[in-house]
């Protein structure tokens, strides 16, 4: 059966149904309370399972995956009470990765696969700018016009601000006070490390979806100790991008004995604050769809209060660590969160969640017919990985063996809209030129300048398809 010990108490064990995992799942807990240990036992055994995952480190210490833990009397003791056999220890199948690629593998997307929505949330735009940028990104889709980059977003922003006035008919009003403000956030953006996200090669959903020679699912670590405190808003949108990419790109599943991908979101909190509602009812919507695509999903944070009410409510499987109640408000939200759970008539959950040691925790799963199981109080099971990160030599070695090393290792600048835009200029700059022999009509230099532009549009359309399709999140359908 495919199936993950997750803890007991000397009487009783609770065992999580991997075939229940893409119902989704959370961790929480104060700081120290040992959140970090029942991600990395979960995403290990999911890899034991042939299932592979992608994790957000957010303090360094889950590369400890990539090495084989060592056994200790706390651990032999921790396992007796559990009652289960001290863990076979060794390494798990490990890709490193780094949005700045200094750490890992680099990993990129571009601006038209980011799409409009995503992008205002990350400039965190007004609505008048919001609409701004969708009236860019509906031209460029139009015209079959690749973003690629910072510099390509920049060329368009200016082409339209030019041509504000020619195009408002299809596109509304284009203010160049908004296209302004949109401008200065990107320079804010790109002093935060972007222009290394933004470009290509972009990351491939395959690469994150391997299996090695023995058929353990490979477990995708991005490094994020620096992306959280330099650009929390990039670290939440990389996580939304990733999440769209998959419900859009995988096909349906049905029921299965287990998932495709498990994704592990550290941090949950700052997915959500001070994201536009319509984004978060967007994720809400792509949380309770995609586990048809067979993707589970564990967001990871110090209270479920983090997560917006229909979100949590799609959680099934459930790891409370200890809470802190210094305040009456502490207090009113440890009720709050123990009403989730369903009760066990042995203990008060509310007083418990105080009272739990560092790895004791809380925890609820999903039984056979996806109904929650009553509430249990466990040790959890300790890891079979090192606990605590790997050194820098031993994460250099691994990264200099990574079978995709070569594949992410240089940027590519491929023609996109920047290019074609300069071009477009460059042509009518020319065009507007007078001839010796005749000087043309003002009249006669647009219409040989809007030929060049139409004939230009055309080429371009025909490689690409003259209108790009988007989905529920506003990125590329591929």
């Amino acid at each position: 059966m495919n199936s993950i010990l997750l803890g007991g108490n000397g009487n009783t064990q609770v065992v999580l149904n991997a075939a229940m995992a893409n119902r989704h799942g959370l961790i929480s807990g104060a700081t120290g309370t040992g959140k970090t240990i029942s991600l990395q036992l979960l995403a290990e055994s999911f890899s034991e399972l042939g299932v592979p995952c992608f994790v957000a480190d957010v303090k360094g210490d889950l590369s400890g995956l990539a090495a084989a833990g060592k056994d200790n009397p706390k651990i032999s003791e921790r396992c007796n009470h559990i009652g289960m056999a001290v863990p076979n220890f060794s390494a798990k199948p490990t890709l490193f990765w780094d949005i700045y690629g200094q750490r890992g593998l680099q990993a990129r997307t571009t601006i038209s696969e980011m799409g409009p929505l995503l992008l205002s949330s990350l400039l965190e735009l007004n609505d008048t700018q919001t609409g701004v940028l969708y009236s860019c990104f509906a031209f460029a889709d139009d015209e079959g016009m690749l973003l690629l980059d910072l510099k390509d977003l920049r060329a368009l922003l200016g082409f339209m601000a030019n041509k504000g006035n020619s195009l408002s008919g299809n596109y509304g009003n284009i203010s160049t006070a908004s296209i302004g403000a949109i401008q200065r956030k990107l320079l804010v953006l790109e002093e935060q490390g972007a222009d290394a996200f933004f470009t290509e090669p972009a990351l491939e959903l395959g690469d994150l979806m391997q299996n090695d020679f023995s058929g353990k699912g490979v477990i995708s670590l991005l490094d994020v100790t620096r992306l959280i405190h330099q650009a929390p808003k990039l670290y939440a949108t990389f996580l939304f991008w990733l999440l769209s990419e998959l419900f859009e790109n995988l096909p349906e599943v049905g029921d299965a004995d287990k998932p495709k991908l498990v994704l592990f979101f550290d941090e949950a909190h700052l997915l959500f604050n001070d994201a536009p509602k319509v984004l978060v009812d967007k994720i809400e919507q792509v949380v309770r769809l995609i586990r048809s695509k067979g993707v589970g999903v564990f967001f990871i944070s110090q209270s479920p209060m983090d997560i917006p009410p229909n979100i949590l409510g799609q959680l099934g499987c459930r790891i409370q660590h200890a809470l802190r109640a210094f305040t009456p408000k502490d207090q009113k939200s440890i009720r709050a969160v123990a009403e989730n759970f369903r009760p066990n008539p042995n203990f008060s959950t509310a007083e418990v969640i105080t009272t739990l040691g560092v790895g004791e925790a809380l925890v609820s799963v999903l039984d056979n017919k996806g109904a929650p199981t009553q509430v249990e109080r466990v040790l959890i099971c300790p890891p079979a990985s090192r606990i605590g990160p790997i050194s820098d030599e031993e994460r250099l070695a691994l990264l200099a063996r990574s079978p995709l090393k070569n594949k992410y290792q240089e940027t590519v600048d491929r023609e996109s809209a920047f290019e074609i835009l300069s071009q477009r200029v460059n042509a009518a700059q020319t065009s507007s030129k007078p001839n010796v022999a005749k000087k043309p009509s003002s009249r006669q230099s647009d219409n040989a300048a809007e030929a060049f532009f139409k004939s230009l549009a055309r080429a371009v359309g025909s490689k690409l398809g003259q209108s790009l399709v988007r989905g529920i999140l506003g990125s590329l359908k591929r």
